[in-house]
């Protein structure tokens, strides 16, 4: 019958040499493993299991979580030290440009403002002298010396003083040593102070020959107020 199943007739298609196979428990062995074998790469397709667990891959996404926590942090603080060092610079700019003088009005600034200051406290002003140094780290930035010699009663010297202190530049007092005069009461004063310049180079010796104008920069050294010019003229 056509559906019946004979051993004889599957052995003798069997090709030539395999005389083993003929026996019917080695071919039930050999269909069975084959069938086993496409079970199990089947089931490895379907379910992974080199792949990682749940557990694990949870543990991996909090690892990448906490990651990116830090990066956050680590880019919240950059960007504060980025601000902090702008405002710092701007600070910084906006202090230089209202109390630094530049180089080419620092003499005449310094000689009308100690002028005026004298001629209010009611004292005479006599030599001045200038020098300017570069400060060190810097490119653009010196530091003005000023020396003077005053004259006066001294409570008015002291008045020059605090109106000094109060002076919208910023001037730095240094030393102060004062002598009596041969006038009863009257004292002469010689104090050195130093004022900031800024610039690319140091401000040229400049004179009040005419009121408001300057000699072109030249270099750096050593002024002379007028005040001693004219001393020394006379």
């Amino acid at each position: 019958m056509a559906g019946n199943f004979s051993w004889s007739a599957i052995s003798a298609r069997l090709p030539a040499g395999s005389e083993a196979l003929r026996e019917p428990r080695l071919l039930v062995r050999l269909i069975l493993g084959v069938l086993l074998a496409a079970n199990i790469v089947a089931a490895l397709l379907l379910f992974h299991p080199w792949a990682e667990s749940p557990e694990e891959m949870e543990a991996r996404l909090g690892s990448l979580r906490a990651q990116i926590r830090r990066k956050e942090q680590n880019v919240a603080r950059l960007e504060t030290l980025v601000e902090k060092s702008r405002k710092a610079r701007e600070e910084g700019d906006a202090f230089m440009a209202k109390y630094f003088l530049d180089r080419r009005t620092a003499s005449s600034t310094i000689i009308s403002e100690l002028r005026d200051t004298a001629a209010e406290a009611g004292i005479k002003q006599q030599e001045q002298t200038f020098s300017f140094e570069p400060i060190e780290g810097s490119d653009n930035l010196y530091m003005m010396t000023i020396s003077g010699n005053y004259e006066g009663r001294y409570e008015d010297l002291v008045k020059f003083l605090n109106l000094l202190d109060r002076s919208p530049r910023f001037l730095i007092l240094d030393t102060l040593t004062a002598s009596p005069e041969r006038t009863a009461g009257t004292l002469s004063v010689n104090f050195k102070m130093y004022a900031f310049v800024i610039d690319g180079k140091p401000p040229a010796p400049e004179t009040e020959a005419a009121e408001g104008e300057e000699e072109p920069a030249s270099g750096g050294g050593t002024e002379q107020a007028p005040a001693q010019q004219e001393a020394r003229a006379g």
